[in-house]
């Protein structure tokens, strides 16, 4: 399966996703900068799809990314999430990218996709959006491949692969979708 085949089989997923296509549509009215809705919103179908769950497994927050290098303040965050709140009664999540490279003692981000691209695990570094003409699209900085093929991969740009190991752990990933496996690099 080529980047476009999965691309566009993710895109279909989402569109059946009820849930899914409500979040995006409110995400969508906040007109947030470089915004996406991202990690296990995307990660997670993904595995449940892949793994012929009929269900989807109920996400524990909804990630919504965005970036504003101008704003950076955590107030501006917590307003979004209560307007998202207004609009659709779902576990929001919302953080300006062009803040969290001080949690990583980064030089400056550049956009989303940027911040994106150093998340722990590859198969999370994945969001989506619509677009202006309300369509699905996919953020992908690091592509889709490993998220289809049944692994949990240590991002190198990340780097700790001890705060992958506490996640998969403390998720419980490995349980709830057991056909994944964590790939460690060799030492």
């Amino acid at each position: 399966m080529s980047e476009q085949q999965r691309q566009q089989q993710i895109i279909q997923w989402i569109e059946q996703d009820e849930m899914r296509m409500l979040a995006l549509r409110a995400a969508k009215q906040l007109a947030l900068n470089d915004w996406c809705l991202a990690a296990g919103f995307v990660r997670n179908l993904v595995w449940d799809r892949l793994h012929d769950f009929t269900q989807s497994t109920p996400l524990n927050d909804i990630d919504v990314i965005y970036f504003n290098p101008e704003n950076t303040s955590v107030d501006v965050e917590k307003e979004f999430e209560r307007q998202l709140g207004d609009i659709a009664d779902l576990p929001w999540s919302v953080k300006n990218q062009a803040r969290m490279h001080l949690l990583h003692d980064h030089a400056p981000y550049s956009s989303s996709s940027e911040a994106m691209s150093y998340w722990v695990e590859t198969e999370t570094v994945i969001g989506a959006k619509l677009n202006d003409n309300n369509q699905v699209e996919l953020v992908a900085p690091v592509g889709t491949a490993e998220l289809f093929e049944f692994s949990i991969t240590p991002n190198p740009r990340h780097g700790n692969t001890l705060v992958l190991l506490e996640r998969v752990q403390s998720k419980g990933w490995l349980a709830r979708w057991p056909k994944l496996r964590l790939q460690l690099p060799q030492s």
